[in-house]
Formats: C-alpha cells, structure tokens, sequence
C-alpha cells in the first residue's frame, strides 16, 4: 500500500521536470524572433502562458526583462524539493 505514494510522488517529479524543461525552451526560444505560426512555438505559448501571465501581472517586466519565467521556474523547483522529502 505504501508504493502507491512513492509511485505518485514519482509521476509529479517527472511532470514537474518535463515542464521545467518546457519553460527554458520557451525562455531560449523568446530569445529570437520565432514564427508565430511554427506549431512548436504555438505548443510552448499554449502549454505556458497561462501559468505566465498571471506572474507577469503582478511582477512586471524590469528594465524590459520578463522575470515570469524564472519566477515560474523557482515555484516549479520549490514544488519538486517540496514532493521529493514526502
């Protein structure tokens, strides 16, 4: 009965570090001009920008820098020590 957790616990660390690598893709890939209508950079607007916007509304953009993404990304890591003690 105990593996149940552990096995769950497992899942969210794997989904947690695939999303980890989801948003550096989609912080490299704003580092150029990508096409709009390239179905991977439709992918990675659609899979993180609704947890993006709601960060960039309350930290705006500092000397036209977007901290979204690493605020997201230091949730993210927080979130994963936090599952990986359990």
């Amino acid at each position: 009965m105990s593996i149940l957790p552990y096995a769950l616990v497992q899942v969210l660390t794997a989904m947690l570090d695939l999303y980890t690598f989801i948003l550096i893709a989609r912080a490299l890939i704003s580092w150029v001009s990508p096409d709009p209508y390239n179905k991977i950079v439709q992918f990675l607007h659609q899979i993180t920008e609704p947890v993006l916007a709601p960060v960039r509304r309350v930290i705006p953009p500092i000397a036209g820098m977007d901290l979204s993404v690493l605020v997201v990304l230091l949730g993210v890591q927080f979130l994963r020590s936090v599952l990986f003690r359990f």
